[in-house]
């Protein structure tokens, strides 16, 4: 009997507390309540505003407590809390005192993985590594599993799964925060002050990441980056055996004579790379870490020169009267946004701002000043990144616009562009102050371009 078998007759008849009824957690209901568990789920917002996945708890029966209170008199022995919220608000803090125990699907999944896990963190190239790690190793052969903060949730297919696929994981620093397991390979791909919003401060959040290793044995593997001083930092604590990358020719994966090489062994020529950056060339040095020994060169080559890029991250919807029209709506900080300018060779037009997770936004204002011509600014953030901009001195090279609403911003940047220009949707914040998720907001983005 497997893990997920016991784990499913354990929960039989048992009352359930689930926060939180979104992307990650539906799933984790539906898995819950086919077990035979008796959920109920919580939730801030209304049903209207949950809309389909509100309806899919009355389908399958589940309590629902929604609104102001819903936080309030928790009784049951097991809660799945939502990964944005903190182990220690009041209601959890009390239940745990109580001898309730706290968890969350992707504690739950590494507990009942069979699998070998694939699992990488950072403050930015998360997603982008995550994704190349499970193309090479599907073009290798191996059956694979995507999901964590990308994808799908995977506790619901953990049954499907065998202790010779790969579950390749995309973990962000809410997820990590209380987590007691580690991957048998994972990656750091950089750190940089981030989700400061949530985090208590920088070193919280760096302490957050760290569980990605802090509990390896001697066998696994941990890839860093030897650019990023606060990666390095924390070699100390690293138990397994280590990997680092680095730009700059001082890691194990190093770029020699416009190639990436390990140890010597030349690998892949940048100029193989299909999607733009320098900073994609550093997520193909991280992901060729993790992947060493599973998977040839020519499988590494062939995704290398095929591999378009993940859905908004510098993803071109249209070109409109000689206008290319690009979302990178996953740019949710500064440093994302600053390595999608890079990317460009000439001043674009951009439109930027979303929520303020209270991070410094000082060091976009040159990138801007050197690589837009004209900045629309929308949400949270827009005064942060305006301030950013003034303190260089050079905001007069600008056009600086203020908008009020999405079709407002793209009007805009309609307005402004002529043949041969770019627009770029590159926010530098995240996404919720009016949307569920950056793949909501880069949807209505590319909505909007192609009605156009």
């Amino acid at each position: 009997m497997t893990k997920a078998d016991l784990f499913k007759q354990k929960i039989n008849g048992q009352n359930i507390t689930v926060i939180g009824i979104g992307i990650s957690n539906l799933p984790l209901i539906k898995y819950l309540t086919s077990a035979g568990a008796n959920v109920t789920a919580r939730d801030a917002h209304d049903a209207q505003w949950l809309g389909d996945n509100y309806k899919a708890c009355e389908e399958l029966g589940v309590k629902t407590i929604l609104g102001d209170g819903y936080l309030d008199n928790i009784t049951d022995n097991i809660i799945f809390k939502t990964p944005g919220m903190r182990y220690d608000i009041p209601q959890l803090a009390e239940a745990a005192e109580r001898g309730a125990q706290i968890t969350s699907e992707m504690e739950t999944f590494f507990e009942l993985c069979p699998s070998h896990i694939i699992a990488v963190t950072g403050s930015d190239g998360k997603t982008t590594t995550t994704t190349l790690i499970h193309e090479m190793l599907k073009r290798a052969g191996y059956k694979t599993w995507l999901g964590g903060n990308i994808g799908k949730p995977l506790l619901s297919e953990v049954g499907d799964m065998t202790e010779s696929d790969y579950a390749v994981l995309e973990l962000s620093s809410f997820q990590l925060h209380t987590m007691k397991y580690s991957p048998e390979t994972a990656v750091i791909t950089n750190l940089s002050p981030n989700h400061l919003d949530w985090h208590k401060d920088y070193d919280e959040y760096i302490e957050a990441k760290t569980n990605i290793f802090l509990h390896m044995s001697r066998d696994n593997k941990l890839i860093l980056n030897a650019d990023n001083d606060d990666s390095m930092a924390l070699k100390s604590k690293v138990r397994s055996k280590l990997v680092t990358f680095s730009r700059k020719g001082n890691g194990d994966i190093s770029l020699k004579d416009g190639a990436i090489v390990y140890n010597g062994r030349k690998i892949l020529d940048i100029s193989d790379i299909k999607i733009p950056g320098m900073h994609n060339v550093e997520n193909y040095m991280a992901a060729i870490g993790a992947v060493d020994g599973l998977v040839d060169d020519d499988c590494i080559r062939d995704v290398a020169r095929s591999f378009g890029g993940v859905a908004h991250r510098i993803e071109l919807v249209r070109t409109l009267d000689g206008v290319r029209y690009y979302n990178s709506s996953i740019d949710s900080s500064p440093n994302r946004t600053i390595n999608t300018l890079n990317v460009f060779d000439k001043k674009v037009i951009m439109i930027a701002g979303g929520k303020d997770k209270g991070i410094p936004y000082t060091d976009i204002g040159e990138p801007i000043a050197d690589r837009v011509k004209t900045l629309i600014l929308i949400g949270a953030t827009a005064q942060k990144i305006e301030d950013a901009l003034i303190a260089t001195g050079r905001s007069g090279e600008v056009n600086i616009i203020r908008a009020a609403t999405y079709p407002e911003a793209v009007r805009a940047a309609h307005d402004n562009a002529k043949d041969g220009d770019v627009v770029l949707l590159s926010p530098a914040s995240t996404s919720f102050d009016m949307f569920r998720n950056f793949e909501e907001r880069g949807n209505l983005f590319k909505e909007l371009v192609n009605k156009l």
